[in-house]
C-alpha cells in the first residue's frame, strides 16, 4: 500500500468520525451487542438495507420459543388457539399503529404479502370515477420519484380509462395556484396522490407536510382539479430507518415492509389506512373470512364490517404476524427507537458521503459521481442511502456490475442496477426515454449486468445502512474504494468537504497530524496538470511496450493446444488429459454431474470455496467416475445411463444458469460421501441423458444452435498462455515487496480460469478477435468472451480467497471483466473426434 493510502486510511477513524458525529450506538455496549446477536455477518460488510435489513438472532430465537411453546390456530375458528391466535394479531396490530403513532379510532391495519401488494390493493378497491358530462374523471398522479409498484398501479387505472399523471418533485410547489373554479366546488370525485416518504434511488426524504397540503389541495396537481384528493404515503424504504407520526401526517394509505425495518418476517407487509377514508373502498373479490353472508345460488353477498376483515383473503399469516411483536421488542430493546435509529444511521451515511464525494484520483478527478439532492446535511430531508457511479482518472463511468463483482472480492454487500425506480434512474444518470428503449433492444433488462451501452452507464451503486451498521462497515467500503479504483496518490477535494458542512481539512489534518494532497479551489482543479494522469494505469501493457519487427512476427509460430481440462463435476477440481473424445455436448463428460445442497440448489465455488478439493477423474476403460479427497475414500461412481434408474436415484428438476434442467440422483453413497465432506447436507446428481438443453448465448449472431452439459453458457471455455503471463506480469507490478509473488506464477493463474482448452497464443488476447478456427480435425466457432467474477479468487489448490487475479484483470480490461472465449464444435464428421495436446491451431480473425 503507498503513502497516500495509509495517511487516508489513518484519516478515515473512529476518532475523527466521532468528532464530527456524536450520535453514532444506542448503548455503551454496541459493539458488543452487534457482535453476539449478528455473529452470522461476521467478516461481511452488508450495505444493503434497503432492500432487506438483518434481523438479530435474538428475534428468532424469541420466536422460535414462543410458537413452541403456544398452540396457534386459525383465526377463523373459535376454540382456544383460534382466540390465542385472535388476540396475539390484534396486539401486533396495535403495536403498528402505536409505532406510527396512531389508534385503532383513527387507522385499520391490513395486513398483505408485503407494500407491494399494499399498492395493488388500493389500486383496486380505490373508487375510480370515469368522465362524465356533469363530473371530472378521477386522477391518478405519482411523483416520478416513486418504486415501481406505485408506477404499476396505472395498469389498473388506464384500463379503466383514467390516464395517469406522472409529476416531477419541482413542479408540486412551482405550480401550485388554487384556480377560481376549483373554490366551493362540490364535486366529490375522488383523486389519488402517490409519493415515498423517501426515495428507494437516492434517500432523498420528500416532505410529509404535502399529505396535509395536497389533501387541502393547497399544492399542484390538487389544487388545479375539482374533487377530492387523498395520499397515498409509501413509507416502505423510509419507515426503515425513520420515524413517521400518522398524527401529524394523517395519510390516507401507507403501506409499509416489515422485513425491511426488522429483517425478519420477510414476505409480511400491511396497509394502514385511514378510517374516515375506508368508507370510499370497493372491492369485487370475497375470500375466506371476508363476508359476512353470501349465497352460493344467488349473486348476494354482504360483507363483514369490519375493515380489515373485509381486506385480507383467506387465512392470514398469523405466525408471520406474531414474529413482528418480537421484532418490536428486539428493535425497542437494542435501540431504544426509531429517533435513535435515524440518528446512528444518518450520521454513517453522511460521513461514507464526505469522504466518496471528496476522493479524487491521483490526476485531481473526483473517483464518484453522487446521484443526490441534498449534501447530507439534514436527517429529516435525507436517509441512510448513497447512490453513486465510480470513474476512472479519465473520467468514464465504471461499470456498476464490474464494481459489484470486485465488492464480492471484499466480502462488501452491495446494491446494482436501477432499484426498481426508473423514474429517479432516468432523472438522476440522464437517460432519456428513447434511450431506454434503445437499452432494450441492445439486450439490456431490469436486474441484468448489462451495466453500460455505449459507454453510458445504464444503472448505478447504491450503499444503505441499517440499525446495527457499524463505522467499521463505512471504513470497510471506503478503503474498498480506495484499494480498487483511485489512481494514486490520494487527493482529497477541500471544496467538497466545505460544501457538506463537516469539518476543514486542516481539523482533519491535525486530528490526525498527516497531510494529504489537496485541489483547494474549482479554478485549480480546471487548470492541474493532466501529465501525470495515465501514472497509475497498469505499465505492463502487451509486449511490454517493446516494438516488434515483421522479421520477429515472421519467426513467429503457428498457436497449440497445451492443455485440455475437463471437469466432470461442476465446480469441482479439474481433470487434465492429453488426449480426449469429443462427445455432442462437448468434451465427453465434461460438467456432467453437479453437487446440490439440502434444498437441491446447485453449489459453485462462490458458495462453497472447497469444491475444488474434490478432485474427479473419469476411467473410461472401467466406465466409472473416481471422487477423491484429502482424509476421504474414494468414491466410485457409475457412468452408465440407466433408462430406468433406481429408486434411490430419484429424477430431479434442478437449474442451471437460469435454465431447468432434469438430472438424476446418484444416490445416498454419494450424497453421504459428500455431505461428509463438505460439513452440510448434499447430493450427486447427473444430467439426465434424454434432456436437451440448448444454448442460448449467442443464437443472435447467427451461431448455430448447440447442445450443453452442466455448464453455464457454452460447450468449451478457451484461455491464451499469453493472456495469462501478461495478467500474471500486471499482477506482481501491482503487489507490494511483502506480499508472495509466487502464489500467482502462470500455472496457477491458469487453474483459477477453469478453460478446458489453453493454448500457447502468439500474443495475449488475440483470441477476443477470432471468429472461427481448427483443431486437429474439429472446426469451432468463437461465440463470445467469458466475463469473470470473484470465483476465478478461488485458489484451486487450497479453496482459499484472494482478491487477485480479478483486481488486476479489472483494471486491465476496463469495462467488461473478460477473460478468455467460449466456444462451440461445429458438426462432427468423425464420430470419433479427439482432441489431442500439442495440435497446431488455423485461426480466422472476425
Amino acid at each position: 500500500m503507498d503513502k497516500e493510502s495509509i495517511q487516508f486510511n489513518q484519516l478515515c477513524t473512529f476518532e475523527n468520525f466521532c468528532a464530527i458525529w456524536s450520535h453514532y450506538g444506542y448503548m455503551n455496549d454496541f459493539v458488543d451487542v452487534i457482535e453476539q446477536e449478528f455473529s452470522r455477518i461476521k467478516g461481511i460488510t452488508y450495505l444493503d438495507h434497503a432492500g432487506a435489513t438483518l434481523y438479530p438472532e435474538s428475534l428468532v430465537r424469541e420466536y422460535y420459543q414462543d410458537i413452541s411453546r403456544n398452540v396457534y390456530g386459525n383465526p377463523h375458528s373459535h376454540n382456544p388457539s383460534s382466540r390465542l391466535t385472535h388476540d396475539t394479531v390484534e396486539r401486533v396490530r396495535y403495536r403498528i399503529l402505536q409505532h406510527f403513532n396512531t389508534t385503532p379510532d383513527e387507522y385499520t391495519v391490513i395486513f398483505t404479502s408485503g407494500s407491494t401488494a399494499a399498492l395493488k390493493l388500493v389500486a383496486e378497491s380505490f373508487p375510480w370515477r370515469p368522465p362524465t358530462a356533469a363530473e371530472p374523471a378521477s386522477q391518478f398522479c405519482y411523483l416520478t420519484d416513486n418504486h415501481t409498484s406505485v408506477v404499476g398501479m396505472r395498469g389498473v387505472t388506464s384500463a379503466l380509462g383514467i390516464v395517469p399523471l406522472p409529476v416531477f418533485f419541482e413542479e408540486i410547489e412551482a405550480r401550485a395556484k388554487c384556480a377560481a373554479q376549483t373554490e366551493g366546488s362540490s364535486s366529490q370525485t375522488p383523486h389519488l396522490f402517490c409519493y415515498p416518504a423517501q426515495s428507494n434511488f437516492s434517500g432523498r426524504k420528500y416532505p410529509l407536510r404535502y399529505v396535509k397540503a395536497i389533501q387541502a389541495k393547497q399544492l399542484y396537481p390538487a389544487c388545479d382539479s375539482r374533487g377530492r384528493w387523498f395520499v397515498l404515503l409509501d413509507a416502505a424504504s423510509f419507515a426503515s430507518c425513520s420515524p413517521l407520526d400518522l398524527q401529524e401526517y394523517p395519510a390516507d394509505f401507507v403501506p409499509i415492509s416489515f422485513y425491511k425495518i426488522f429483517g425478519f418476517p420477510t414476505g409480511l407487509g400491511a396497509l394502514l389506512v385511514r378510517n374516515d377514508t375506508a368508507a370510499l373502498l370497493r372491492k369485487a373479490y370475497f375470500g375466506g373470512g371476508t363476508a359476512a353472508a353470501y349465497l352460493a345460488g344467488e349473486n348476494y353477498y354482504v360483507p363483514t364490517a369490519n375493515l380489515s376483515d373485509r381486506f385480507e383473503d383467506g387465512t392470514i399469516s398469523f405466525l408471520d404476524i406474531i414474529a413482528v411483536n418480537h421484532g418490536f421488542d428486539a428493535l425497542h430493546t437494542f435501540t431504544g427507537g426509531m429517533d435513535k435509529i435515524q440518528l446512528h444511521t444518518f450520521g454513517l451515511a453522511c460521513y461514507t458521503y464526505m469522504f466518496l464525494s471528496s476522493l479524487c484520483h491521483g490526476n485531481g478527478q473526483p473517483i464518484a459521481q453522487i446521484y443526490s439532492d441534498s449534501e447530507f446535511e439534514n436527517p429529516s430531508k435525507q436517509g441512510p442511502i448513497l447512490n453513486f457511479n465510480l470513474m476512472d482518472s479519465h473520467g468514464q463511468m465504471i461499470g456498476y456490475s464490474q464494481v459489484d463483482k470486485l465488492a464480492s472480492l471484499f466480502n462488501i454487500h452491495v446494491r446494482t442496477g436501477c432499484f426498481c425506480n426508473t423514474g429517479a434512474c432516468q432523472h438522476f444518470l440522464g437517460i432519456t426515454n428513447e434511450e431506454v428503449k434503445n437499452n432494450l433492444q441492445a439486450g439490456h433488462v431490469c436486474g441484468d449486468n448489462i451495466d453500460l451501452v455505449d459507454g453510458r452507464a445504464t444503472g448505478s451503486v447504491r450503499v444503505s445502512f441499517g440499525y446495527m451498521s457499524t463505522f467499521q462497515d463505512c471504513q470497510n467500503f471506503l478503503k474498498f474504494v480506495v484499494d480498487c479504483f483511485v489512481e494514486k496518490p490520494v487527493k482529497v477535494d477541500r471544496v467538497k468537504l466545505d460544501q457538506v458542512k463537516l469539518n476543514t481539512l486542516s481539523k482533519w489534518s491535525s486530528l490526525c497530524g498527516l497531510t494529504l494532497s489537496v485541489n483547494k479551489t474549482p479554478e485549480q482543479m480546471e487548470n492541474r496538470d493532466h501529465s501525470s494522469s495515465d501514472s497509475a494505469d497498469l505499465v505492463v501493457k502487451e509486449n511490454e511496450g517493446k516494438s516488434i519487427t515483421k522479421e520477429a512476427k515472421s519467426h513467429r509460430k503457428d498457436p497449440t493446444l497445451t492443455n485440455i481440462y475437463i471437469y466432470p463435476v461442476k465446480s469441482c477440481a479439474a481433470f487434465e488429459v492429453t488426449n480426449w473424445p469429443v462427445g455432442p455436448l462437448g468434451l465427453l463428460h465434461d460438467r456432467g454431474w453437479m453437487v446440490v445442497n439440502g434444498n437441491g440448489v446447485c453449489l459453485n465455488q462462490k458458495r462453497e470455496p472447497r469444491l475444488c478439493l474434490i478432485h474427479p477423474q473419469i476411467c473410461l476403460p472401467s466406465n466409472t467416475l473416481l471422487l477423491q479427497a484429502s482424509g476421504m475414500d474414494a468414491l466410485c461412481v457409475s457412468l452408465e445411463n440407466v433408462d430406468e434408474p433406481p429408486k434411490s436415484h430419484r429424477v430431479c428438476q434442478s437449474k442451471v444458469c437460469g435454465d431447468r434442467v432434469t438430472t438424476v440422483d446418484c444416490g445416498e453413497e454419494a450424497a453421504s460421501w459428500l455431505s461428509d465432506f463438505l460439513e452440510q447436507p448434499c447430493r450427486l446428481i447427473r444430467q439426465s441423458h434424454d434432456f436437451i438443453r440448448n444454448m442460448k448465448k449467442g443464437l443472435e449472431k447467427g451461431v448455430m444452435s448447440s447442445s450443453l452439459s452442466l455448464v453455464n453458457e457454452a460447450q468449451y471455455l478457451m484461455i491464451n498462455r499469453a493472456s495469462v503471463d501478461l495478467l500474471q506480469r500486471n499482477i506482481i507490478h501491482r503487489q507490494e515487496p511483502t506480499d508472495d509473488h509466487c502464489l500467482f506464477d502462470t500455472q496457477q493463474l491458469v487453474s483459477r480460469f477453469r478453460a478446458n482448452l489453453v493454448i500457447s497464443g502468439r500474443k495475449p488476447f488475440e483470441e477476443d478477435d477470432w471468429s472461427h478456427f481448427i483443431i486437429g480435425n474439429i472446426h469451432f466457432q468463437v461465440i463470445g468472451r467469458c466475463g469473470r467474477c470473484q470465483m476465478i479468487g478461488v485458489d484451486q489448490v487450497t479453496g482459499t480467497k484472494t482478491k487477485e487475479p480479478l483486481l488486476s484483470l479489472s483494471a486491465y480490461r476496463k469495462g467488461k471483466v473478460t477473460f478468455g472465449v467460449y466456444l462451440v464444435h461445429q458438426s462432427l464428421e468423425d464420430s470419433n473426434a479427439t482432441l489431442s495436446v500439442g495440435s497446431s491451431i488455423m485461426a480466422e480473425m472476425s
